[in-house]
């Protein structure tokens, strides 16, 4: 199983790019919303966050080794998420995220199943499944900051859904709470735990917070 790989960027095309890593060439598929984040990193060395898996009919003998990158692990985990939902797949969630991850996992939480549809491939009916499917377990990447920034350079996925879960319970709209973590978060500070981050929070609110 290939995790990750790192390599120098040598071509970026409409579905896949080209890493060279030492003596090899690694073709890696890449979903649209990461395309338009490489494309202008040709000839630097990237690392993406990968997953491995086999394409075609296995009945027929044709299975051909495939892998989709990412630039963090939080997009990984949101596509075998987005994977996970009857009749999307592989193939299909590659067509759909031409939107980043905090687009798309935001119209899930707020269940715009129009939203949903409107993506490639997607649909009305299979838009009510991933919302059924996946609406409680999108926060953390409904709230990531920054569109083009790596999670892990800010807050660790699970600091930032526990700290959206705590705002909820000392009385914020899911709107609010969202709005003042995304604002601390603009800050790129790095926050170890919840208390934090929610002490950021807070001070921008010209309060202490106090577990």
């Amino acid at each position: 199983m290939i995790h990750k790989i790192t390599g120098d960027l040598l071509a970026v095309h409409d579905e896949d790019v080209l890493l060279a890593v030492d003596a090899f060439e690694y073709q890696v598929r890449i979903p649209e919303f990461a395309r338009r984040q490489l494309q202008h990193r040709m000839g630097e060395n990237v690392q993406l966050y990968t997953i491995h898996y086999l394409e075609g009919n296995p009945m027929q003998g044709r299975l051909t080794p495939r892998l989709i990158g990412f630039l963090n692990e939080a997009e990984r985990e949101f596509f075998e998420l987005f994977c996970s939902v009857d009749g999307v797949g592989v193939k299909k969630a590659l067509r759909a995220m031409v939107r980043p991850v905090r687009d798309v996992a935001t119209a899930i939480e707020e269940q715009d199943t129009k939203a949903l549809a409107a993506l490639p491939g997607i649909g009305p009916a299979t838009a009510e499944r991933i919302v059924a499917k996946l609406r409680r377990k999108v926060p953390k990447f409904a709230l990531l900051a920054l569109r083009d920034e790596p999670l892990e350079a800010i807050v660790q996925p699970d600091v930032v859904s526990e700290g959206f879960e705590l705002l909820r319970s000392l009385g914020h709209t899911d709107r609010d709470a969202r709005r003042l973590l995304d604002a601390a978060l603009a800050k790129k500070k790095k926050y170890p735990d919840v208390q934090a981050l929610l002490q950021a929070v807070y001070e921008q609110r010209g309060e202490d917070f106090s577990p």
